[in-house]
Order: structure tokens, then sequence, then C-alpha cells
């Protein structure tokens, strides 16, 4: 079944998460997606290096559903080659600096005067405004800056979460750009600039904080897992695990004062509404933490969800694959790959569509894997792309 993108072609640019996982979900819902990479590879293609090849696992996720193609597009028979490639493209994508990018002439300028009905997706740091709009920087640089890292830990030591959540919500939101500007063209007929940025994605996320710090000036501290505006809401440490428990609202505090055998709780006025039961939560989190000494994980588990109160097992990455669900759920997509020993378990596409779902097509490409059959259908002769492989152009 055909993708909703079919028939839409996208150049990606992209360096590690922000840039290519847009690639990556544009490809899911159906578009040639053509991976462009300096010849020697780009950095996120070796990072974590899971297989025989060197290629590493982020690369092996959102390299899926991409054709491979090395390029140097700094001199000018690489800059030729960009041209014919944006002349019959839709979508550039590319998560570098600006001069980087009009040094590789994709430029919103310049690519617009080619084909004034391209998309370019670009994703910064901090944005083309402002002072810092040249500095670089990656996912933790929007989570330190954004106040998320100082709510996050134990309040002495700032803790960055090791999940990138900040490179892939940019690239979720960049997705959407893209998708809202293809409508747009379908009715204007014109390309236009999508625009990103890694500090204004972590501050979205983290805007509630913000707006109750501008309004209220609680200068909160991080209180490490425990919830700061419900309770219980925390982490606790069960026979044989962890498990994490959250009650929000009177219904749900109500059930877990009957699970936890006290009723009283639910009139004790240190407990009278979400926002005092998060002030108060280290003492509500010491009578669920009591609950849970003598429970197994599973054991929790159930009489909470019998009591309709949302909670989950604390896992490992191991537990994680091993999960019934993650499994029966299909969650994970095993492809094969050169030079792994077993199938890889690459996301299965994350968001499902009833009438034309997202597919995941093919494995990420070894390094400069379509060239040639790139350069062919833009119309050079293999004589002249063995040229351009002397000259260390492609």
């Amino acid at each position: 079944m055909a993708g909703v993108l079919e028939g839409i072609r996208v150049l990606d640019f992209g360096r590690y998460i922000a840039g290519p996982f847009c690639g990556t979900m544009l490809g899911d819902l159906g578009a040639e997606v053509i991976r462009i990479e300096k010849l020697g590879g780009s950095e996120d293609r070796w990072v974590t290096p899971v297989v025989e090849g060197g290629e590493g696992a982020m690369f092996l996720q959102m390299g899926r559903n991409k054709l491979g193609l090395t390029l140097n597009p700094v001199k000018p028979a690489g800059r030729e080659i960009v041209k014919k490639l944006v002349a019959v493209s839709d979508v550039v994508i590319a998560n570098l600096p600006y001069e980087d990018l009009q040094k590789m002439g994709i430029d919103y300028d310049t690519i617009s005067a080619i084909n004034p009905r391209i998309i370019l997706a670009t994703t910064s740091t901090f944005g083309s405004e402002g002072p810092y709009a040249t500095r670089v920087g990656f996912d933790t640089i929007g989570q330190a800056m954004s106040g998320a890292m100082f709510l996050s830990g134990d309040g002495k030591v700032p803790t960055r979460m090791n999940a990138p959540f900040v490179d892939f919500g940019t690239a979720l939101l960049n997705t959407v750009g893209v998708l809202a500007a293809l409508i747009d063209r379908a009715k204007s007929g014109k390309g236009q600039k999508v625009e990103t940025a890694l500090l204004r994605t972590a501050m979205n996320i983290t805007n509630g904080h913000l707006i109750e710090q501008a309004m209220l000036g609680l200068n909160r501290i991080a209180t490490l897992n425990r919830g700061f505006t419900a309770g219980p809401s925390d982490t606790f440490k069960c026979s044989d695990g962890w498990i994490y428990a959250m009650t929000i609202g009177q219904p749900l505090f109500v059930r877990w004062c009957k699970l936890m055998g006290n009723d009283a709780l639910a009139d004790d006025p240190r407990f009278k509404d979400d926002l005092a039961r998060g002030d108060n939560g280290e003492a509500l989190s010491a009578i669920m933490q009591k609950w849970c000494d003598s429970r197994t994980v599973a054991e929790a588990l159930a009489a909470l969800e019998s009591n309709r109160i949302p909670a989950g097992p604390v896992y490992t990455p191991q537990q994680t694959l091993d999960d019934k669900h993650v499994q029966d759920a299909r969650f994970l997509h095993p492809m094969d790959f050169p030079g792994a020993d077993r199938p890889v378990p690459v996301l299965q596409e994350p968001v499902k569509l009833s009438r034309t779902p997202l597919t995941i097509r093919h494995r990420a490409p070894k390094l400069g894997e379509h060239t040639d059959q790139i350069l062919q259908e833009l119309g050079y002769d293999p004589a002249v792309i063995q040229k351009l492989r002397n000259e260390r152009i492609v």
C-alpha cells in the first residue's frame, strides 16, 4: 500500500538525530529519502557501533527507508550534483550551521532559486535570531538551558536525561512543519523554510514549569522522581525491583487511600488537593514505600491496576526488549543488516494510520550504497561517475 507521501523526494543532509529522524518519519510516510553523507560517512553513522562494519545503533534506527549517497558538495562538481538533486526534489533537511548551508549550496535563497517549490527544513540549537544564533550545541544544551536539567536529579546535582528527548522532539516538530508546508504548497504552489531550534523545543516541553515560575516565583528545586504538583507520584522499591506510581486528581487519590487501608488520609488537610499533595509528597511517598516493602513488583502492580491507579515497572533496557506487551504488540521491527550477527530491533513506525499506514520498507543503507543508482537517475553515465569517484566528489 502506497504511503501518503509517495512521490515526494527528500534530500537528507541531517546529522545525528534532529535532522535525520525527521527524514525517517517522512520515509515511513512513503517519501523517497536520500541520505547524503561525507565520503567517509557522517559522524552519526559511527556513534555507538553495534555491527561488524561499525554502524551505530541510532543510525540503524534512523537510516531505515533511506537511500545512501556520498557526496562532497563543497567542490564545484559536487555543487552541480546538489543543484540537479534540488531541481527534482521536494524537501531538503539540514540541521547544520547557516554558514555550512551556504558553503554546501543548500541555504534557502540558493535552493529556492533553483526550485521555487522546494521546502527547506532547518534545525539549530538556538534559532536564527538573537545573540546565540551562531552558537552550536546538542540535545543536552536544550535540557540545560530550558530549566529541565535543573528540575531533574536530587536538587544538588542537575541531571540530564540520557534519552535525547529534545533532539527527537525537535525532529517530530520538524516533521509537522514539513507536512504543513507540503499542504500549503498544494494550494500556493510555493515552497518555504521550516525552522526549528533545540532550545525552543526544550522550552515548549518545560513550559508549564516556566509559566509557574513566571507567575508564582516558587523557585522549585529537583526532588528526584517525586512529583511537584501531585502525590504520591514517585518511584518505589519493591522486594524484587522498582515501580513508578502516580495519582493525580481527587478520585485517584481516594482510591489510593483505600488501597493503603487509610481512608482518613483523604480528609487530611495536608493532602486536600493535588498542589498540597505535591507540597507534602515526601510523606505520601513514605506511606507508599512502606506498602511496597513487603510486595514484589508483580504484586504491587496487580493491586494498583485493580484500583485503576497508573503504575508501571522501572525496566532495564533488556527488560524492555523482553516485555510481553512490547513483543506481542510488535513495537520493534527486526531487520537484517550486513555485519550484524542477529536482526537489529529497529523501532516500529511510531504512528498508526488505519487506512494509509506508515511502513518500514528497507534497512539503513551502507555507506554510499545507492550513489551510482542516484547519479544515473540524474543522467550521469558510468564513466563520468567513475571520474567523480577518482576526484573524490562522490
